[in-house]
């Protein structure tokens, strides 16, 4: 699934995928810049925490956003398919100048979300510049394929990631959030050699991707963004590769990105801050 269309004389807005963690009380520099970008103290945000199974969590961001300065901020409490469908949402949903998915299980978030109205919405208003962030489970399900699950490791295998299709609101690229903290690497390996057309991205936590309409990203937050770029992949074994087997990958750039430093997921060229 590509992106929604972009109108001619319309701009896409920034879709901003968080390594979860993010600070929200004593420097929230990951969610202070995206109220900047919404708006300010004119940001409306909608806040879809359906990842989550806990019922504090909407309310719970609503304070953060309010204590952020916004305008509004209000929480769509989707629990089920039905829901998704719900007027009062997708109205909600059309007044935001910014919407925020938060943590949890991306599998809940997909199996709810997926192919409904809301989701529709979501990806119509990103097309006409209303700017979409999430953080974990709501970073994770911004691409056109998800990471569902897999191991954690340093080493990619023949079994190391399980795919699902998410939202689309971002192609040419796979990531992984909490990524250092979990250890990682190994899976978005074993994923970005499954078909080296995409970008891999491990998001720490606190960190975010501020990924422009000109597909630029920008790292913002304490951490770092680790990028594994294949263009230049000149062997992958995955294909031959037994259960549990180790694989073998020659070629590939890995960048690792602190706050400031940009990525172009056209062009795969990096710069520093």
């Amino acid at each position: 699934m590509c992106p929604a269309k972009v109108d001619e004389g319309q701009q896409r807005g920034f879709v901003i995928p968080i390594g979860g963690g993010e600070e929200r009380i004593n420097d929230p520099v990951v969610l202070q810049r995206f109220v900047e970008l919404c708006g300010g103290d004119a940001a409306r945000i909608a806040i879809i925490p359906t990842a989550s199974m806990l019922e504090e969590t909407g309310p719970n961001y609503e304070a953060v956003f309010a204590e952020l300065g916004v305008e509004s901020a209000v929480s769509l409490p989707i629990r089920t398919r039905e829901d998704a469908a719900l007027p009062e949402y997708l109205e909600a949903l059309a007044s935001a100048t910014g919407i925020f998915m938060t943590g949890g299980n991306q599998l809940r978030l997909s199996t709810i979300l997926g192919g409904t109205a809301v989701a529709q919405s979501i990806r119509r208003l990103n097309a006409v510049g209303v700017h979409v962030a999430g953080t974990s489970a709501g970073a994770a399900i911004m691409p056109e394929h998800m990471i569902a699950g897999g191991p954690s490791g340093a080493l990619p295998n023949e079994q190391g990631v399980t795919f699902a299709p998410g939202m689309g609101l971002i192609n040419k690229v796979i990531l992984d959030q909490h990524f250092s903290q979990r250890n990682r690497l190994g899976r978005l390996l074993t994923a970005v050699s499954y078909n080296p057309f995409a970008s891999g991205l491990g998001i720490c936590e606190d960190t975010a991707a501020f990924i422009g309409p000109d597909d630029v990203l920008e790292v913002v937050g304490s951490g770092s963004i680790t990028v594994v770029d294949p263009s230049e992949l000149e062997h992958s074994s995955m294909a031959e590769a037994s259960s549990n087997d180790s694989i073998t990958l020659i070629g590939l750039k890995l960048h690792m990105l602190s706050r400031g430093a940009k990525y172009c997921l056209a062009t795969r060229q990096a710069t520093p801050a």
